[in-house]
This record gives structure tokens, sequence and C-alpha cells, in this order.
């Protein structure tokens, strides 16, 4: 029997089944698409995705691919200069989400995990001891768990029957890469021209010589699935900007609405729901890849603790607990997006808003994910929230979690792990920049205690860590 049944291989998927391989958990995941997309649905990283992939030893591949950018327009497109914020990665890596699927595939079945594709998964069942999972071949798969990252229309939530409300699309914008065969200046001049007063349209250069484009569709299709034309795509040029630019020869086009819809349950038994399989919404801010991996790295170690058989009672339902919300505010603060970007008025106020130091850090690090706290129960201020890189007396700190186990940063050399030294590192070091005797990070880098006390140290080794050995 598989351990673990991963269904998409998209950025969700691969990372959890790196992060499971990396528990020694028997991955296998399955994509039903033979071969990986060309289509950009993204278009880089942010900053606490950057720091997770610090965090498993993998940013310098993203870096050497990716390019830097250390400036705002990313909440509703506002240019407002970069804040301040608590990261030593304060910049959005630029990199197209084929490169990180890529990226990503690599790292997972360098760990091991089975990654198959062409595998479309059609049926899903359960019982008291493990998921089957039918494909369209008729192979019929036996796992212990299995999880759905298979995207937006995910198969395997409609044959839970989980239920997707929200609300629907009232906008649908048009998307594709083609060439452009107007000057370079007359783009860049249309472009500015254009976005005073329509700020969902855009013709960016890619490395390739062909541009990324953008511009609102007609009315909304009923079925997204089916790509728009070309001629349809110049057509809205037209009609938007007066002029196609000389649009022609698509790589690939592609359509989307601004519809929010949430999963109402992320786990029925031994099924689980990751990435866009349990949340869509629009691409305001380019936070739908970050949240995927986020939820991925969230769940990872919480699942391969009950594969491993150390999981304390409720440990995988957690990862709905923490992940519903931070998904919920996603939906929200992208629909707010959406109405700033279509109502030139409130547009301007927030930009005025967002002048202040203050108002500009908290949005950006709403959509950089650097702001999420998880509600773990109060105690110090730290807890529930990610802890950002530190220098240490001997290196850093991200560089002693590429093994994705509990970590204990020991500033005081009295306290211990012993009885969970197989799920726990016990680092003594000192920091500058800590300001607490010591911290017990949890796989994902969000502390779950901070303090100096031995019993409350044990107690929350119990509460995420299962009981001693």
């Amino acid at each position: 029997m598989i351990d673990v049944i991963v269904v998409g291989a998209g950025p969700t998927g691969l990372v959890l089944a790196a992060e499971l391989r990396l528990h020694g958990v028997d991955v296998v995941v399955l994509e039903r698409d033979a071969e990986p997309t060309e289509v950009v649905r993204a278009l880089g990283l942010h900053a606490r995705s950057i720091e997770l992939m610090d965090q498993r030893g993998l940013l310098d591949r993203f870096l050497a691919l990716g390019t830097r950018y250390e400036k705002g327009g990313f909440f509703a497109g506002i240019d407002k200069p970069w804040p301040r914020m608590d990261t030593a990665h304060g910049y959005v890596l630029a990199i197209e989400q084929p490169v990180v699927d890529r990226l990503l595939a690599e790292r997972a079945t360098e760990l091991g995990a089975d990654l198959r594709r062409g595998c479309e998964v059609v049926e899903v069942s359960q019982d008291a001891d493990g998921v089957t999972a039918g494909l369209a071949d008729g192979t019929r798969l036996r796992s212990r768990y299995l999880v759905g990252c298979d995207g937006g229309r995910s198969t395997v939530r409609t044959l839970l029957g989980v239920g997707f409300p929200g609300e629907p699309s009232q906008v649908e914008v048009l998307l594709g890469e083609v060439e452009l065969t107007a000057p370079q200046e007359e783009v860049a001049a249309v472009m500015a021209d254009v976005r005073e007063r329509q700020v969902l349209f855009g013709a960016v250069p890619l490395d390739r010589g062909t541009y990324r484009v953008i511009v609102t569709a007609e009315g909304v299709s009923e079925d997204r699935t089916v790509p728009p034309t070309m001629e349809e795509v110049t057509r809205r040029m037209r009609a938007v900007a007066g002029t196609d630019l000389g649009a022609r020869a698509p790589r690939w086009l592609s359509r989307f609405g601004d519809a929010t819809r949430q999963a109402e349950r992320y786990r029925v038994d031994r099924v689980l729901l990751a990435g866009d399989a349990a949340h869509v919404h629009p691409p305001a801010g380019g936070q739908g890849l970050n949240l995927g991996v986020q939820d991925a790295v969230n769940l990872g170690w919480k699942l391969a603790a009950e594969v491993r058989g150390w999981a304390p009672k409720d440990l995988l339902d957690t990862y709905e607990a923490e992940r519903h919300p931070v998904a919920t505010d996603v939906l929200h603060n992208t629909r707010a997006q959406m109405e700033l970007m279509r109502n030139q008025a409130a547009r301007r106020l927030v930009a005025e808003l967002m002048d202040f130091e203050e108002v500009n850090r908290y949005l950006v690090e709403k959509v950089t994910a650097i702001g999420t706290h998880y509600d773990l129960g109060g105690g110090h201020e730290l807890v529930g929230r990610r802890l950002r890189d530190l220098p240490l007396g001997r290196g850093r700190l991200y560089e002693l979690m590429r093994a994705a186990r509990g970590l204990l940063l020991d500033q005081t050399g009295r306290l211990s792990v012993r009885g969970w030294a197989d799920r726990v590192d016990h680092v003594v070091d000192v920091s500058e920049e800590l300001d607490v005797p010591a911290v017990l990070l949890r796989p994902d880098g969000h502390v779950a205690w901070a303090g100096e006390a031995q019993q409350d140290l044990d107690e929350q080794l119990r509460r995420w860590f299962g009981d001693e050995r």
C-alpha cells in the first residue's frame, strides 16, 4: 500500500510530495496531463514562499533562474515604494510558473517521489483502512491517505462531494503570450495611457521576445475552460486601447474570472484538499501559487506525522484550522483589489493611504504572507508567527531547517528535547536579533513556543510532536 497519493503535479502537489519525502513517507504523484504545461499562470514568488525555499535549501536554484524586484505595485497594482519588512527576503522573485514547476518536480523526484504523468483520477473511495484511487485507464491504486492538489475544478473535491461556495465571477480577463509587431516604445506608451483608466490591461515583455498580454473580456463566459481565440483577444485590445499593437502568433491563450470560492471542508477522513482545490480567487497580487505552496508546507509534516505514527491527537485537523482562515483572508483581499482596479476614485483614496508607511507595510505583508499569524492559543507575541531568518553565532537559522524537523533554538543552553530527539533538533546558539531565551519552531517555520521554562517547553513538545520516546 502507498502511504500517500498526491493528485496533481502543480506547485502545491510537488511541494507536498517533497515535504512528505523528507520524512520518509512513500509518495506517488498522479498528474492528468502527459506533459508539463507551458501556460504561465503565475509569474513569481512572494517573500514567504521565498523563505520556505530557503528553509529547504532550494533558493539558489530559483535565484539562478529568476529576477529579483524590490518595488511596489502588488496591491491592486498601486505603485508605491517597497516598505521595510521583517524578512531577509524583501523582494519579489519574478520566475514563470513552468520554471517553478520544473524545479519543484526535480526536487520531489530527487527525494524519491514517484511522479506519474498521464494518469487521470476518475474515482476516489475510502474505508477505515485506506483510500482507493481509480484511474481512467482502469488502474486502481491503494493508499493510506490521498490529497487533492488538482486545481480549482478539482476532481477529488467533486468526487468527495465537498461544497465549494462563494461568489461568481463579475469580470473576465483574457490572458496570453503573443508576439507584438509594434515597436516597444509604442507598446509602453499605449500601456501607460490605458492604465490611467483601465488597470486590467497590460503588455509585459518576456525573455523570449514575446509579450504577456492581459485585457478584459466583453463579458463573462459560461465555460472558461475554453481558451479565447486570437481574434477575440485582438478585438478586445482594439476596443480597450484603440490598437491591437500588431498582436499575433499566440504561444498560449487563456481566460480567468474574479470568482472567489472556498471548500467547505479541507478534510474528509483520509482525503484532504490543498491549493486551488481548496480555494480559488482572482490573481490580484499574485497570491495563488504562493498560497498553495504554503498550504503544502503546513500540511506536509502533519500528514507525515500521522503516517509515521507519532502525530499527537488532532494534529492533522490543525491543517484546516490554520489554513482555512488564511485562504479566507486572501479571498477577501483579492476581491477588494479587483474592486479597486475598477473604481478609480476608491483606488486614488487607497493610494493616498498607502503613503503612510504602516498602511503600505500592512497591505504588502498581507499579500506576501509575511503577516500570517496562526492562533496557537496565546503566550509570547511570537507564538503563531513565522520567524524570519536570523544570523547566529554559527551560520544562520534557515540553514538548520533543511530536514523539515522541529527545531529548538536555545540561547540558554539549559533546555532539552530529550524524548523528542528523533523529531526535533536542539541547537544551542545565540542571535543578537532574538530577544527571547529560546524558541521552538515547527517544521513549517512557525513559532510554537517561546520562553525558558522546561516544563512549558515539554508541554508544547507533546502538543506538536507527540509523546516522548
